[in-house]
């Protein structure tokens, strides 16, 4: 049965509350990912949210809020959802179906980022079934899609 660990990209770019978006916008672009964990501190690698290429072009842009004055705590996602590297894929997929999003951050046994499982993850390594299941719940529409929290 493989693990997250097996499907995760390991080792994310991340940022923290006071990073300005300009710069996690050009990790997204570095890194070729669309969603970037926001860490309490560099040192601890807690994670404490998320900013996805949507919540910036959402709740910063579409608000007409200057993208350049702003942060990652100014739009980030929380609560974070984390899975462990060593969860089954089958758990992991559970996780992003009950919380509806696409992305899950990784954390350690220490509560360390170390990776995140996207949905593309799963799409290239889980079963059709797993897939078509993840893909089906996330994708549902919300009452209200870009509010503030979820992302």
């Amino acid at each position: 049965m493989k693990t997250v660990r097996d499907i995760m990209t390991k080792d994310p770019a991340v940022c923290t509350r006071d990073t300005p978006l300009p710069e996690v916008a050009r990790q997204m672009v570095e890194h070729d990912c669309g969603c970037v964990p926001v860490v309490e501190d560099r040192q601890t690698l807690k994670p404490v949210g998320t900013v996805t290429d949507r919540d910036i072009a959402c709740r910063v842009v579409a608000a007409d809020q200057d993208p350049r004055q702003k942060t990652a705590g100014d739009c980030m996602s929380t609560p974070c959802v984390t899975v462990a590297p060593e969860a089954s894929v089958e758990d992991c997929c559970r996780a992003l179906e009950e919380n509806r999003i696409r992305r899950a951050v990784v954390v350690d046994d220490r509560g360390r980022c170390c990776g995140m499982v996207a949905q593309a993850d799963v799409a290239r390594h889980a079963g059709e079934e797993q897939t078509h299941g993840v893909v089906q719940e996330v994708s549902r529409p919300t009452e209200a899609a870009s509010a503030v929290g979820r992302g």
